[in-house]
């Protein structure tokens, strides 16, 4: 009896200028047009992070703001970012990909054109909470799909484009939004990324061609949305509020955290009952994903908080201009760049990563350690060579971290995992940055009030002229005694706030050490997704399973015993990927 030809052929007889192949495979010049889109949309969403980072003071002060308004236009778009993650990433498993990240963008760029209209600071709190929701989309997405069509083996030498896009966004950013802000005002701020956003929902219509998800019904856990987003979003404002509108041990703070915890509780036991939960809670039984999340957290930590508190260092500790304080913390992003580039390329030519995501743990330390030396008078030369170290060890970790459980996560469950990788590093992030830059005011403030109480009498009374309001003064404008005084109390500052940043980064060394170092795989997803079902698919899976199990004891991995899977709809072990997954699952259990 004849075979009839596969719903994916006869798609692909009426598409023919579809770049991939049926069974997903695309060449390379076939994948850098594809992701041509997606590092647009990246560093769009990147360059509206940091171009306001120079000119928000003068934002806030047009605007009529006060310093409440000032917390809040920077919190509004990291809690958007961080509690939206996860709900773009499960829609990435239900919904089509490519429609839901042009979706992100048009929302994105929706919110950015108001943004640059706002008349106070309520509207332009509003329409960040816009920008932040797309942002996430973009973060999640553009990693679910890179992994739809890139093996895990491969993907290293392009996750460089990525690290290389992060680079320039976050330096380039800060820079742009200075000289925007003085030659044109802030408002075009919001509009100047607003072209290459156009641009690139144009570019993924037209060169990112993903098959369609095969029909099924649909089920949104939107109890469990509800309250993820409400407890995560109580926690965020929590810890970005404690410590100034009130005391972190307050009744404001009690009541927050128990409120938070409680419904976090209750989404806990929702995603358990759930048929279509948010984050499905059996991934945590994968060793592979706890590890990945718990190593995530404290990169979180690192990553945004060496940009904040450096650059308060660079302005604050050296008396740099916010443009010299961009151009000062180069080395950090080159480093990064660099770091994930090229080991990036060597992880895709080698197919190990062990080995390079220790070493760069290791440097995350030791970048840590070395920072938390710095005082207001320490060499540039060294603290751009700490900078340089802490961004190396962070570029062989963050992209990654992320490749890794994509190799051995599922493929039903690739959106979700990505996106919680992603997820908990800003949670991470941002809840990191907050406690830290609550212990940075403290230690400033006794500092101050220690080195004010070695003056002269007649310069303790113009220190009250100057520092008397508690705010954040300009160097620039303060007399030389003052201004000694205040460059040693924030340069030491940020060097104890790296110092307590170092626990973080021992706990990601150790969960990068106790990573199973499972084979990277050389089939995409969308080839993964074409192989399910495959007629001696369980065989190949146990053949595959006994192989690929290795014990790499120079990294501290462990041998895990072979078992066959028990869902012979999942996928099969030609990745190497997945096929080690049902044992690293058994053994977790």
């Amino acid at each position: 009896m004849p075979r009839t030809a596969s719903p994916t052929t006869a798609k692909n007889t009426k598409r023919p200028k579809r770049p991939a192949s049926a069974d997903g495979t695309m060449s390379q010049r076939q994948v850098l047009e594809a992701l041509s889109g997606l590092l647009l949309g990246m560093f769009v969403s990147i360059l509206a992070g940091t171009v306001v980072a120079t000119s928000l003071p003068v934002i806030i002060s047009d605007l009529g703001g006060d310093q409440s308004a000032y917390t809040w236009v920077v919190t509004s778009t990291l809690l958007a970012t961080t509690v939206s993650t996860p709900l773009w990433g499960k829609f990435a498993d239900l919904f089509d990909r490519k429609l839901l990240i042009q979706l992100a963008l048009g929302l994105f760029v929706v919110g950015s054109a108001a943004a640059g209209f706002s008349q106070d600071t309520n509207t332009l709190i509003f329409f960040r909470v816009l920008q932040g929701l797309g942002g996430g989309g973009l973060a999640a997405l553009s990693q679910i799909i890179m992994a739809d069509i890139i093996s895990p083996r491969d993907r290293g030498k392009y996750a460089g484009l990525f690290g290389a896009v992060m680079a320039v966004g976050t330096v380039g950013g800060p820079l742009l939004g200075g000289l925007v802000t003085d030659a044109f005002g802030w408002r075009w701020n919001f509009f100047i990324a607003l072209p290459i956003a156009i641009v690139a929902i144009f570019l993924l219509q037209s060169t990112l061609h993903l098959p369609k998800h095969p029909k099924r019904v649909v089920r949104i856990d939107y109890l469990g949305a509800i309250l993820i987003a409400g407890g995560v979003s109580l926690l965020l404002i929590w810890v970005s509020l404690a410590g100034k509108q009130f005391e972190w041990l307050s009744v404001p703070s009690v009541v927050m955290v128990v409120a938070s915890v409680l419904l976090l509780v209750a989404a806990v036991f929702v995603e358990l009952k759930s048929p279509e939960p948010i984050i499905p809670l059996g991934m945590f039984r994968n060793r592979t994903f706890t590890l990945s999340v718990i190593a995530s957290i404290s990169v979180g930590v690192s990553m945004f908080g060496t940009s904040v508190f450096l650059a308060q260092y660079m302005q604050l500790a050296r008396g740099a201009t916010p443009t010299e304080s961009g151009l000062l913390t180069i080395p950090m992003m080159a480093g990064l760049l660099i770091s994930s580039t090229v080991f990036g390329g060597l992880i895709s030519r080698r197919g190990k990563w062990k080995a390079i995501m220790v070493s760069g743990a290791i440097l995350t330390v030791a970048g840590s350690l070395l920072l938390g030396t710095l005082h207001y008078d320490t060499n540039l030369i060294l603290v751009g060579i700490y900078m340089a170290l802490l961004g190396a060890g962070l570029g062989m970790l963050m992209q990654n971290l992320v490749l890794v459980v994509q190799n051995a996560i599922e493929v039903k469950n690739l959106g979700v995992a990505t996106s919680a990788i992603t997820f908990f590093r800003s949670l991470g992030g941002t809840i990191g940055v907050s406690v830290l830059g609550s212990i940075l005011g403290t230690v400033v403030a006794q500092s101050i009030k220690d080195g004010i109480a070695g003056l002269q009498p007649k310069d303790q009374l113009l220190a009250g002229t100057y520092l008397g309001s508690g705010t954040i003064p300009q160097i620039s404008q303060l007399p030389d005694v003052l201004k000694t005084v205040v460059e040693s109390a924030y340069g030491s500052g940020v060097g104890f706030v790296f110092l307590c940043a170092v626990p973080l980064t021992i706990v990601t060394l150790v969960a990068v050490i106790f990573l199973p170092n499972v084979p990277l795989g050389t089939l995409n997803a969308v080839q993964l997704k074409t192989q399910n079902g495959r007629p001696g698919a369980d065989k190949a899976r146990e053949r595959h399973d006994a192989n690929d199990m290795l014990i790499d004891v120079s990294t501290a991995s462990v041998a895990l015993p072979a078992v066959g899977l028990a869902n012979p709809t999942e996928a099969p072990p030609a990745v190497g990927a997945n096929s080690a997954e049902s044992a690293q699952r058994r053994s977790s259990e």
